[in-house]
């Protein structure tokens, strides 16, 4: 299954229900370029994600830090953290993540010692895993045997499944990480959280630096250092990314009308938007809906082919 756009709640929070019809988990095959923004905005979820890249490469960004994936490795990205992907030198990258509940890893008597220490840890948002280490190759190879049992579903494979998703947490603390916990580092995501959550509410109105730094009770110079830190921008270019962002959703209606599109996602001049949207996606909004349009009729003619 490809997903090619991630839904999210106001504070960036995945709404993708990450399970089978009987396991708190998914697995499934990613092609970062198919997605609406041709790469995977930032979010975040509950659930633990591991990554093993099949193709080319691609760039995550984990909380503030960024780090390439190269073809045959991976990265854990522990619960709660905020992510993004894109691929990297135009390499066509191909994933597979497998998303779990933490609550999936480990027998509840089991998990208060060996699973909440470390998705709580403050200094753990992610780990690369190497398929040359013995411990990053066991993660690895679990992962395609999930997947694998998840399309073809054998006898048991439920039971295969939560074993491997044991063999796999196993592997990755079996390194003896020291974990630790700084509420001034929780505090600072969980503000980053608010202004992210503030934004996405209001991003059709008005929206000042002001009201950002108000959301996560920081001075504007503080907010300004928060989102450089963590996103690598600043407040108010975030927003006319974001505004870009939705825009592309609904630029995909045939009827859609640029002009009303653009009060609609909070820009107060169709000009203007123009101009932002040209610079973000290289063509103009209208383009861009000519271009969806042709290929929803290229899709509808290959269908109508192959019937």
């Amino acid at each position: 299954m490809q997903i090619k756009n991630i839904e999210v709640d106001q504070s960036l929070k995945e709404l993708t229900n990450h399970r089978t019809v009987a396991l708190p988990i998914a697995c499934y095959e990613t092609t970062i370029r198919q997605y609406i923004q041709g790469y995977i905005p930032l979010h975040w979820h509950d659930e633990i994600q591991f990554v093993l890249v099949v193709k080319g490469e691609a760039t995550f960004q984990i909380n503030e830090e960024k780090i390439v994936v190269r073809e045959g490795d991976g990265v854990f990205i522990n619960s709660g953290c905020l992510h993004m992907a894109e691929e990297k030198n135009q390499s066509g990258c191909v994933y597979i993540c497998l998303n779990s509940s933490p609550h999936f890893v480990l027998a509840q008597e089991l998990y208060i010692a060996y699973v909440y220490p470390y998705i709580q840890a403050t200094n753990l948002p992610y780990l690369y895993v190497d398929a040359n280490d013995t411990w990053g190759k066991n993660i690895l190879e679990a992962m395609m045997k999930i997947k694998q049992w998840i399309q073809q579903k054998p006898p048991y494979y439920e039971i295969d499944i939560a074993a491997q998703i044991t063999l796999i947490w196993q592997n990755l603390i079996i390194n003896g990480f020291p974990l630790e916990y700084d509420q001034t580092e929780a505090l600072k995501h969980y503000r980053m959280k608010q202004m992210l959550n503030w934004i996405h509410f209001h991003y059709g109105e008005k929206i000042m630096l002001d009201d950002i730094a108000s959301a996560g009770q920081l001075s504007r110079s503080e907010c300004c250092r928060y989102f450089k830190r963590i996103l690598k921008t600043t407040p108010l270019r975030y927003v006319t990314d974001y505004r870009i962002q939705k825009s592309l959703v609904l630029l995909k209606n045939v009827d859609a009308n640029v002009t009303e599109i653009a009060y609609q996602v909070g820009f107060n001049s169709t000009s203007y938007f123009i101009d932002k949207f040209r610079r973000a996606m290289n063509m103009t909004p209208l383009a861009y809906k000519k271009y969806k349009m042709d290929i929803r009729q290229t899709n509808y003619l290959i269908r109508g082919i192959s019937q």
